[in-house]
């Protein structure tokens, strides 16, 4: 049984100009999407706990400790280009106004 959807209703809403063939597609897909939620709200869901995921999360804590780092001439060493030692030089993406 499909449940009857008000397709110019929704299309209105949705502000979309549908042709009668487009309508008549749409008014059978939703309304077996209609039906298919409301087979779905007939399940026993009793004894379902209700969950915010589908598998069980936990925090995972360790302790806030600095580190040593890798020097800063080892990190930038494979970079296109420096500026002043600590800057990264990237090729130009727009041109610029004086261009």
């Amino acid at each position: 049984m499909e449940s009857a959807v008000d397709i110019k209703y929704v299309a209105d809403l949705a502000r979309l100009d549908l042709s009668a063939e487009q309508a008549e597609k749409i008014q059978g897909e939703l309304g077996r999407i209609v039906d298919y939620i409301a087979e779905l709200a007939e399940v026993d869901v009793s004894g379902v706990e209700p969950t915010a995921h589908a598998a069980q999360l936990t925090n995972v804590w360790r302790e806030d400790a600095a580190k040593p780092s890798f020097p800063r001439s080892e990190m930038l060493a494979n970079a296109p280009g420096i500026i002043h030692e600590e800057l990264i030089k990237v090729p130009r993406v727009l041109p610029s106004e004086e261009e």
